[in-house]
């Protein structure tokens, strides 16, 4: 006879590892070792000469590396024990991580960019011996030119702000060509699109023209056409932008900046709610971007690497970074193809980034797509916006909880919520409901600076969770809310079941105090 099932706590019983771990350099034992690395055979010395005899005298070290001395077992367990006190997709439900579209990755794909034949590959090696990697990237770019409606892909930024800088420096390329870079020294982008859009455009030296919302949540229209004209450069935006809202009048936006003689360059950084339903290029626009460890599932990689991918029209393809890899008949190589590296490209912007961007990344990114195929996409699109909108008519039942602009309406991907009401009632902020959501186990994010919407959150659920699993977020988000009502200091005063109470940020705030490398770290405190 089976056992009844025991019933489901309301909230999920949860406390985080605490070890107190030292740095791995501190753990360092002399004379411990992880691998032992063989001898080469004397034939091949014989035939290529020691190490002392090949490499310059300039690049040998004068003193041994300073790195950790440990023993495999001890290597596994301190990173073992330093995963139990984060937080990630593969740990707990990730929907809080707004913008971020945080999906499962399969972990088949680790499998395949994890054999010696991927993982031993130089990305400096003759390309002749390096077709089947070349094949992948390429064939990657053209299912990426198929998703946007573009002529040209390029992989070689590791990450969405790399590719939004190469999105700009083609920008400033196209207009210098055409005598015109001198005059256009305005980008024109929308206070909801990614802040690394203005960021970009500004490092490369542009004035940046930020569009506000109009009571919808829309970019103002007639804002834009005020703003623009001779000195334009390009018109930078995100659409659905980051409230989740979708702009259905964006070919409007994109005919006024063409008017002008400017570009019109598509974020699609998150395109995890238009795959196979929309295109940038069906919109009209110049040029776009994906990251692919948001859409395209693989993983974020602690802020990076990622992979970025910079999409054009025929007429920036000139200015792409190079090489662009290329696929020629040839009789003599096996199908009857080759792979070749063009790097004769006179008006390329040149590198962005080294060889061809992150190929385990893309490996995934290219496993990810050819399992799913053109109808999968759109399944993972409908999905990620049914489960959104799923969401948020949980979250919109919590007292205190509320979606500025385009009220009643439904959203794409994401939504960015407001705790305005919840914090007038309570005094409890955003941050302190976040703060507080860790101790049930769950990642929460208020949004990206300024705070147009006061007081904000932004979910994410994308397509890979289930409904009990959604439904777990929201009933833990209720019951922190009711908590603030109940107990405000409970809540303000939390964390309480993770490795440390609170961070202490003066040591964040104080840039004389930033060590960024264990050697700049004994350095600066004589150690």
């Amino acid at each position: 006879m089976s056992l009844p099932l025991a019933p489901k706590p309301p909230l999920r019983r949860f406390h985080q590892a605490r070890w107190d771990e030292p740095l791995i350099f501190e753990l360092s034992a002399e004379g411990e070792r992880g691998v032992l690395v063989s001898r080469p055979e004397p034939e091949v010395v014989a035939a290529t000469g020691t190490v002392d005899e090949v490499l310059p005298a300039g690049l040998a070290r004068t003193s041994p590396l300073e790195l950790p001395e440990m023993a495999q077992m001890r290597v596994l367990r301190h990173f073992v024990r330093l995963s139990q006190e984060n937080l990630g997709a593969d740990f707990n439900i990730d929907i809080g991580q707004g913008t971020c579209t945080m999906k499962y990755s399969p972990k088949v794909n680790d499998q395949l960019v994890n054999t010696p034949l991927l993982r031993d590959l130089h990305p400096a090696q003759d390309p002749d011996t390096a077709q089947g990697v070349l094949q992948i990237i390429w064939e990657l770019e053209r299912m990426l030119a198929e998703v946007s409606g573009m002529s040209r892909v390029t992989m070689q930024t590791s990450g969405g702000s790399g590719a939004i800088w190469a999105n700009v420096a083609m920008i400033r390329a196209f207009h210098k060509a055409n005598g015109e870079d001198e005059q256009r020294r305005e980008v024109v982008t929308t206070i909801f699109s990614h802040p690394s859009n203005a960021a970009a455009a500004k490092t490369a030296g542009y004035d940046v023209i930020t569009l506000y919302p109009d009571a919808d949540g829309y970019p103002d229209l007639d804002a834009l056409k005020a703003a623009i004209g001779p000195q334009t450069a390009a018109l930078m935006i995100t659409n659905p932008e980051d409230t989740g809202i979708y702009n259905g009048r964006i070919r409007e936006f994109v005919d006024a900046v063409h008017e002008v003689g400017a570009l019109a360059c598509y974020d699609q950084a998150n395109a995890n709610g238009i795959l196979g339903i929309t295109r940038a290029r069906d919109a009209g626009f110049d040029l776009c971007h994906f990251n692919l460890h948001k859409t395209f599932s693989t993983p974020h990689g602690c802020g990076g690497p990622g992979g970025g991918a910079s999409a054009v029209s025929e007429k920036l393809v000139p200015f792409l970074p190079y090489p662009l890899i290329d696929r020629v008949d040839d009789e003599s190589a096996r199908d009857g193809v080759r792979f070749v590296l063009d790097e004769d490209r006179p008006q390329s912007i040149g590198k962005i980034g080294p060889h061809h961007g992150t190929v385990p990344v893309l490996v995934r990114s290219y496993a990810w797509i050819r399992a799913l195929g053109a109808e999968g996409l759109r399944d993972v699109a409908e999905i990620a916006v049914l489960n959104n909108n799923y969401v948020l008519s949980r979250v919109l039942a919590i007292p205190g909880a509320s979606a500025p602009y385009a009220t009643g309406k439904r959203r794409i991907e994401q939504v960015r919520y407001s705790w305005q009401g919840l914090y007038e009632e309570t005094g409890v902020d955003t941050f302190q409901v976040g703060i507080r959501m860790a101790d049930y186990g769950m990642h929460y994010w208020s949004s990206h600076h300024p705070f147009v919407v006061p007081q904000p959150f932004t979910l994410e659920p994308t397509e890979a969770y289930s409904q009990a699993e959604l439904d777990e977020y929201c009933d833990t988000l209720a019951a922190v809310a009711q908590e603030a009502r109940d107990n405000p200091e409970l809540v303000a005063g939390a964390p309480y079941n993770t490795p440390i109470h609170h961070a202490g940020h003066d040591d964040l705030d104080d840039p004389e105090r930033w060590a960024i490398t264990y050697r700049g770290y004994r350095r600066k405190y004589g150690l």
